[in-house]
């Protein structure tokens, strides 16, 4: 990455997607590439790749804060129309009243958190949330698919928050989990001005820019910026093809029916071409499960990361911005031409700030990629076992029509003799 020395926590997790990378086939007959046999069963194959399981048990074990997101229900008012979700929470940690929490939240709740928790830990990585709006065409705002997905990421949010080490522990976290409306608790944010003078602060420090940005944090802006490129490309593709296979599922479920009634005109061939029609119709009932499953669990997974890459992005870019802000700073104490011990006492404070950020940061970074690293391995698990299971049961089906198309030799020399 641009002549730098990248570090193995960095180049040896990095996804290799490039698009003219070269794939090796492999035959049934046929010996891997080292020279070792091929495993005996699709099923062991996978299960060389299972996740630790005591590891994940032991991680349930040390768990103290269980959060369900459910039961969604829709909310039409004279302005507008809504869904809220019922929030459950279990706890044993102590700082709770209570060991047991039920609240309802829209998704402009689940906004509101996220904006707190990023105002108040700007250069801690806030798991993302799923977009507000979706591209016209592609699905309806309120439709049970788009509401199911919808709650399952929200789900997956707050789950995430509870299991980080700082935002697990936030004030705002907990309001959002306890109390039963949040309209007083929203009004005692920061003003509206107070915001705008932190975005303008925010767009001069960026248009000012960096002296020199600390070399780690070089190396992980182009990490970002390659995986962003990556996991983006990844997604568009799996939903191209995803569409590619329904249009094919679309063209399998007129071919079976042509069979059947092909079948009504052949009384020679009424037998096997029947055979193919249930064969075609068996497949297309495979290939739709598939395509659920690729739609269900790997299309979210793959989008959910291109989302972190973007939030990845804005942490990196308020890092930089609250640098840019000493340095600014610091060059106006140098020049003499200010009030040196009131603009000391600010560079100090900002001094801290950076290096509180950096730190933060830094933690944040190691513990994102090992969650990377468990999230992707365990859908990219998934989906080969479901892959293996569609092709595995395809091939039986038409293997089971073979059989049943063989003629044995004693039926063979009855059609002999009879001739």
């Amino acid at each position: 990455m641009s002549g730098h020395t990248v570090p193995t926590d960095f180049s040896g997790h990095m996804l290799d997607l490039d698009e003219d990378e070269d794939l090796e086939v492999f035959s049934k007959n046929t010996s891997l590439a080292d020279g070792g046999p091929l495993p005996n069963s699709p099923s062991s194959m996978v299960n060389q790749y299972r996740l630790d399981e005591d590891e994940e048990q032991q991680d349930t074990n040390t768990k103290d804060l269980f959060i369900t997101v459910d039961n969604p229900e829709s909310h039409v008012t004279a302005i507008e129309t809504f869904i809220m979700y019922r929030v459950v929470t279990k706890t044993t940690r102590s700082e709770f009243d209570s060991s047991e929490y039920e609240v309802r939240r829209r998704y402009q709740d689940f906004l509101w958190l996220r904006s707190r928790l990023e105002e108040n830990h700007p250069t801690l990585i806030v798991h993302p949330l799923p977009e507000k709006f979706v591209m016209k065409g592609m699905v309806e705002r309120f439709n049970s698919d788009f509401i199911e997905t919808r709650k399952r990421a929200l789900h997956r949010f707050l789950n995430k928050i509870s299991e980080h080490p700082i935002l697990s522990f936030s004030q705002h976290f907990k309001v959002f989990l306890t109390a039963q409306e949040l309209a007083s608790h929203k009004k005692q944010g920061p003003g509206f001005l107070s915001r705008m003078g932190e975005t303008v602060r925010a767009v001069a420090n960026s248009v000012r820019g960096l002296r020199s940005r600390p070399e780690e944090f070089s190396l992980m802006q182009e990490y970002v910026e390659d995986f962003s490129n990556k996991i983006s490309s990844v997604d568009k593709v799996t939903q191209r093809i995803i569409k590619e296979q329904r249009e094919y599922l679309d063209e399998l479920k007129q071919y079976s029916p042509t069979y059947t009634q092909w079948a009504g005109l052949e009384e020679e061939l009424e037998e096997p071409l029947k055979g193919v029609a249930g064969c075609v119709e068996r497949c297309s009932k495979e290939t739709e499960e598939q395509i659920h499953h690729l739609s269900e669990v790997l299309v979210p997974a793959l989008h959910e990361y291109v989302l972190c890459a973007e939030t990845l992005k804005a942490v990196m870019r308020r890092r930089d911005n609250i640098q840019a802000e000493f340095e600014a700073k610091n060059e106006a104490l140098a020049s003499k031409k200010v009030d040196q011990e009131a603009l000391q006492e600010e560079v100090d404070g900002l001094a801290d700030r950076v290096e509180l950020a950096n730190n933060a940061l830094k933690g944040d970074w190691t513990r994102w990629q090992q969650s990377l690293r468990t999230d992707l391995k365990s859908v990219f698990i998934s989906t080969a076992e479901k892959n293996v299971d569609h092709y595995v049961k395809c091939l039986a089906v038409w293997e089971s029509f073979l059989l049943s198309q063989r003629v044995e030799p004693s039926e063979k020399r009855d059609g002999e003799d009879a001739s």
